[in-house]
């Protein structure tokens, strides 16, 4: 049995389906606040496949932040989360979290998933405070 369908078929089928809404899927992100020295950083991270490639930020000459967010754009395998001081002659990492699985929340606060942490290097008792969550967002 085969079905054809007129130009006027088509064109009804086109309508309709211009007219249903699609569904979104929602893409998960990580979103973390960072605070060092009176002023906040508000960074995004997409989840990526090689933890290899991702670089660590410089926050105000200090610290540096890292976040490895592995996945794909359904969803989120792993975080791992690194912060280190600017020590001579080379970065000293200072802090280290990981997150399994973490699920995507449409809205939340803005340190849902790690809470706030606070991450002091001496000598100088230089500290920084961020908070982390997972967001879903449309692509």
């Amino acid at each position: 049995m085969s079905i054809f369908l007129s130009r006027s078929g088509i064109f009804v089928y086109l309508l309709i389906s211009a007219l249903v809404p699609q569904q979104v899927i929602a893409a998960p992100l990580l979103r973390c606040q960072i605070m060092q020295n009176g002023s906040t950083q508000t960074l995004d991270f997409k989840p990526e496949s090689d933890p290899y490639q991702v670089k660590a930020i410089d926050i105000n000459g200090r610290f540096r932040f890292k976040a490895v967010v592995i996945g794909d754009a359904r969803q989120i395998a792993y975080i791992k989360l690194y912060i280190y001081d600017h020590a001579e002659p080379k970065p000293m990492l200072l802090h280290e979290a990981k997150y399994i699985a973490p699920v995507a929340l449409a809205t939340t606060s803005p340190a849902a998933l790690t809470g706030l942490n606070d991450v002091y290097a001496l000598p100088f008792q230089r500290n920084l405070q961020y908070g982390c969550a997972v967001l879903e967002v449309a692509p």
